[in-house]
């Protein structure tokens, strides 16, 4: 009775924090339709972009390659076939599920929104829309997802906290490597990581209740 409180009670708190996260998303959204955000966008552009050089610019363009759409469905594929031939095939159908609906979510929001692209000092040649970033959200889902895996896998505290850190620099560094390379504005980024925490939020949420109640049925035959 007490394990099935607590989980109620965090599965309140993980939808009270998906609401949150909605309506900041909601808030951006309308920033961006009244072109109110420029104050936000603008410090943030000139400060990261003033540190250009020809080193960083290679950084960052190795960081956009790592976070495009190639590289996550290689790593995505090689995941998901190291969890089945591990036998962890509810974590493999989560794994796929986050991964699929962020790629969804993304296309359906950009094209609501229709943002063009900044266009001032773009270092990189691409098309479609801006709002919100779809590598943004391709790398929070895929680098927190597979965090959240690997914690539930690994027991040692020390290789956990090594997990997460490393998750999040590549969240970080993808994400930073879109405004640097003048093709994302940094309301495209928070956009892109509020509305793949709602999904990957919501998604973690139903797995934890199925894996439970599933433990209980077990239990009860």
């Amino acid at each position: 009775m007490y394990t099935m409180h607590k989980l109620s009670l965090r599965l309140l708190a993980v939808w009270i924090i998906c609401i949150l996260f909605t309506g900041f998303f909601a808030y951006i959204a309308r920033s961006i339709h009244l072109q109110t955000i420029s104050s936000f966008d603008e410090p943030i552009i000139d400060f990261v972009q003033s540190a250009e050089s020809p080193g960083l610019t290679s950084i960052m363009k190795l960081f956009t390659t790592i976070g495009s759409t190639t590289s996550v469905v290689l790593l995505a594929i090689l995941t998901l076939g190291v969890l089945l031939w591990k036998k962890h095939r509810a974590q493999a159908v989560l794994f796929a599920i986050v991964l699929a609906g962020t790629g969804i979510l993304n296309q359906v929001l950009k094209f609501i929104f229709k943002r063009e692209r900044p266009d001032f000092n773009r270092l990189i040649d691409i098309g479609g829309y801006s709002f919100p970033s779809g590598h943004t959200m391709m790398a929070f889902s895929l680098y927190t997802i597979l965090a959240y895996i690997l914690w539930r896998n690994v027991k040692n505290t020390g290789s956990q906290v090594v997990i997460i850190i490393l998750a999040a620099m590549m969240i970080v560094m993808i994400a930073v490597s879109r405004i640097y390379l003048g093709v994302h504005f940094p309301s495209d980024i928070v956009g892109g990581v509020l509305a793949s925490s709602v999904w990957l939020f919501a998604s973690i949420a139903f797995y934890q209740r199925f894996q439970r109640q599933r433990s209980g049925n077990l239990q009860t035959k």
